[in-house]
C-alpha cells in the first residue's frame, strides 16, 4: 500500500523554513498522486491482485509553480489511458489573469523582448498564444459574473478608493483610475461591491459608477468613506443621499504638505489632539482651537481646515464601536497595495479590458477570503443605525 507518513525528523532536516514548506507540499502532492493512481489501477504499486485494471508505466517530470516556490513532481504514467492530477489543472483566477494579460500583450504588438522580461519577472518560462482566447473567456466570465452580481440587503457603510494604472489608449499611454467599492452589509460582513476604470476626477464617472451599484441593489447606505476626489462628493449626495466621510489620513497628509519637514511632527501632533476626543462636540471644539493655532503660522491652512471640518469628523456621529473602521479608507489600503503590486509587474496594460480582467480576478479572490473570515462589525452596533439615515448612538457610561 502507498505510504502516507514520513518521519518528522526527516522533514525538519530538509533545510530552512521555505525549503521545509516546499518539501511538505511536494511530499503531500506526490502521495496524493500515488493514491489516485492506486485507485485507477485497482492495486498498489507491485501488488498482485485480481481486481487490477491497469498498470503503471513510469513517471514524467513536471514543474509545479506555487506560492511557496517551484516544486518538481513526478507524475505517474499508465499503460492504458492517461493520468493528470486535478490539483495541477486549475490556476488561481488572478494568476490566470496575469497570464492572459501577457498573452494579450503579444497580440497587441508589444515587443517580444519586453514581454519576455515580463514573463521572467513573473517567474514563468513562457506562454502560448494559442490559449489566449479560451483563457481570457474563462476569466472574463467569472470576473463579470462576480462584478455584476445582485447586491442584497442593506449596506450601511461603503468605502471608495482609486488606484492609478497605465494603459494604451489610441496609440498613447495614459493613466486611469481603477475604482474599487467595498461595503459592510447588515450582517456585519464586508464584501467587494464593484470595480470601474476611468478618470476619477470626473463627476459624471463617479455618478455612473454609483448608479450602476444602485441598479444592482445597493441600498441602505448611511456613510461613504473616501478621499476628496473632485466630483465624488456631489455624486454621493446625488445618487446615494448619504453622509460623506473624508478620509482623515489623506486629509492629514494634505495639511502636512503646507509645513516644512521640521514642522511636520508638531503639526501632526496638533491634528492628532482632535481625533483623540471622545465625543463629536469635543472634537469640533478642539478643531477650532487647532485651526487658530495653525492659522497663526500657516495662514493658508485656515481655509482648508474650515472647509474640511464636518467632512473629516462625520464618523463621530456613528456608533463608537465602528469609528476605528470609519474614519479612513484603511479598509482598502492593503487591497489597493496588492493591486498596485500586480499592476507594476505588468507596467502598461494593453487595454481597459485587461485591467478589469486582472484587478477583477484579484478582487474575486479577496472577496472569497473575506467570506470565510469573521464579521467585520458587530451586529449589536449595526442595529443602532436607524431608518432614514439617523443614527441612534448607544449609551455611553460616565
Amino acid at each position: 500500500m502507498t505510504k502516507f507518513s514520513m518521519p518528522l525528523e526527516e522533514l525538519f532536516e530538509k533545510g530552512a523554513d521555505a525549503d521545509f514548506v516546499r518539501e511538505m507540499i511536494a511530499f503531500m502532492a506526490q502521495r496524493l498522486m500515488e493514491a489516485d493512481v492506486e485507485g485507477l489501477c485497482g492495486a498498489a504499486h507491485g501488488e498482485r491482485s485480481e481486481e487490477r485494471s491497469n498498470y503503471r508505466n513510469g513517471y514524467r517530470e513536471r514543474r509545479w509553480d506555487t506560492r511557496a516556490g517551484t516544486i518538481p513532481l513526478k507524475i505517474p504514467k499508465l499503460r492504458q489511458g492517461s493520468y493528470f492530477p486535478g490539483f495541477l489543472e486549475p490556476r488561481r483566477a488572478a494568476e490566470k489573469a496575469m497570464v492572459a494579460v501577457i498573452q494579450e500583450a503579444y497580440i497587441q504588438g508589444v515587443s517580444t523582448r519586453s514581454v519576455d522580461d515580463l514573463v521572467r519577472a513573473m517567474g514563468m518560462t513562457g506562454v502560448s498564444k494559442s490559449q489566449v482566447s479560451r483563457l481570457c473567456e474563462e476569466i472574463d466570465e467569472r470576473v463579470h459574473a462576480f462584478l455584476d452580481r445582485p447586491l442584497e440587503g442593506d449596506w450601511p457603510y461603503v468605502w471608495l478608493d482609486a488606484t492609478y494604472v497605465k494603459v494604451r489608449e489610441a496609440g498613447r499611454i495614459v493613466s486611469v483610475a481603477a475604482i474599487i467599492a467595498v461595503g459592510v452589509n447588515g450582517d456585519g460582513r464586508r464584501e467587494i461591491l464593484g470595480l470601474a476604470v476611468g478618470p476619477s476626477e470626473a463627476e459624471t464617472f463617479w455618478t455612473g459608477f454609483l448608479r450602476e451599484l444602485t441598479r444592482r441593489g445597493l441600498r441602505g447606505v448611511k456613510l461613504v468613506i473616501s478621499d476628496a476626489h473632485l466630483g465624488l462628493k456631489a455624486a454621493i449626495a446625488k445618487v446615494l443621499k448619504a453622509t460623506w466621510q473624508r478620509c482623515r489620513v489623506h486629509f492629514t497628509r494634505n495639511v502636512l504638505a503646507h509645513a516644512t519637514k521640521g514642522q511636520r511632527q508638531m503639526v501632526s501632533a496638533l491634528i492628532g489632539t482632535i481625533f483623540a476626543q471622545d465625543s463629536a462636540e469635543a472634537a469640533h471644539t478642539q478643531w477650532q482651537l487647532v485651526t487658530e493655532q495653525l492659522a497663526a503660522r500657516f495662514p493658508k491652512l485656515r481655509g482648508l481646515m474650515d472647509e474640511a471640518e464636518h467632512d473629516v469628523l462625520a464618523y463621530l456621529d456613528f456608533p463608537r464601536e465602528h469609528r476605528t473602521k470609519l474614519h479612513s479608507t484603511n479598509t482598502l489600503e492593503r487591497l489597493n497595495g496588492e493591486v498596485k503590486r500586480r499592476s507594476d509587474v505588468i507596467g502598461i496594460f494593453p487595454n481597459e479590458a485587461a485591467i478589469i480582467r486582472l484587478v477583477g480576478a484579484l478582487l474575486l479572490e479577496q472577496n472569497d477570503e473575506w467570506a470565510i473570515q469573521r464579521r467585520y462589525m458587530s451586529l449589536e452596533t449595526l442595529a443602532t443605525l436607524g431608518e432614514n439615515g439617523e443614527v441612534r448612538l448607544p449609551a455611553i457610561a460616565n
